[in-house]
């Protein structure tokens, strides 16, 4: 393989995370948040769970402190324990600011990736992960976290998201606006 190959491969790596994050977690958490009142998304099932307003916070936590300062070189000022311990309600949509802010950082900090630095190696939460690990582990995280936000959303509504449309052989996706769906 060339070294243009593997520049290509790498670039289409940081650009299918980023539309993970942007293009398909990002619209379903926000579709979520649209069916939930402010109480619904702070509810908890008991002391030993998280509210979805929680796993936000979690995620916003993570994703800064992995990808904007661990691979970018933004300053770390995370408080993890801060994301679970929140109990006062932040209004939804504070929280959708805070989650597309963080997610446009994230977006612009892997387009600043030279894709043929995947493999140097960072101090994150005190390990030495390569970027690549980084950026794999933060979309990994996102897609479990979503999915908690996904069912207390149906536990809390008792709605189907309708994120996906079956009427035909091929699923129409719902959670995005323009040609490929709508919501």
């Amino acid at each position: 393989m060339s070294n243009t190959d593997d520049h290509a491969i790498a670039r289409a790596f940081l650009n299918r995370a980023s539309g993970y994050l942007l293009g398909d977690y990002l619209p379903k958490i926000e579709r979520c948040l649209e069916k939930l009142s402010d109480e619904q998304i702070w509810w908890r099932a008991n002391e030993e769970s998280n509210s979805i307003g929680n796993l936000i916070l979690h995620l916003c936590g993570n994703a800064r402190q992995w990808i904007v300062s661990g691979v970018g070189s933004a300053p770390d000022a995370r408080n993890r324990d801060a994301e679970f311990e929140q109990r006062d309600v932040i209004a939804r949509d504070e929280l959708v600011t805070l989650l597309r802010s963080t997610l446009s950082d994230v977006h612009a900090t892997l387009q600043s990736v030279d894709p043929s630095t995947l493999l140097e190696y960072r101090k994150i939460q005190g390990n030495d992960v390569d970027i690549l690990e980084a950026i794999f582990h933060v979309t990994e995280h996102f897609s479990m976290h979503a999915g908690q936000i996904f069912l207390l959303t149906k536990l809390l509504t008792a709605t189907d998201l309708r994120f996906y449309e079956f009427d035909t052989n091929v699923p129409i996706e719902r959670w995005r606006s323009g040609p490929s769906g709508s919501s």
